[in-house]
């Protein structure tokens, strides 16, 4: 139903907003670009989102692209966040 539909969307929203903001917390003790990339990190959680699809029925490639384009965005986040740091 839609309004369930709805909660779900609102609870998806909330989830990534708290991933977000445990995602500046942490950015706060990187102080170079390679600990920013992390990209044996990356992908460490992609593989890991993947498997947690494959577990939940449901479309790792669509996880998996979900979960890219959010990291992405952090990481420029975080890169923003450095630069500002180092004035």
């Amino acid at each position: 139903d839609k309004q369930e539909i709805d909660k779900t969307d609102d609870e998806i929203v909330n989830l990534i907003s708290k991933r977000s903001h445990l995602v500046r917390q942490a950015a706060l003790f990187k102080n170079s670009i390679e600990e920013v990339k992390a990209e044996d990190r990356v992908d460490y959680i992609l593989q890991k989102v993947r498997h947690s699809a494959i577990q939940a029925d449901v479309s790792p490639n669509m996880i998996s692209d979900l979960f890219k384009i959010m990291i992405n965005e952090m990481v420029e986040t975080e890169y923003q966040n450095l630069e500002t740091r180092r004035g």
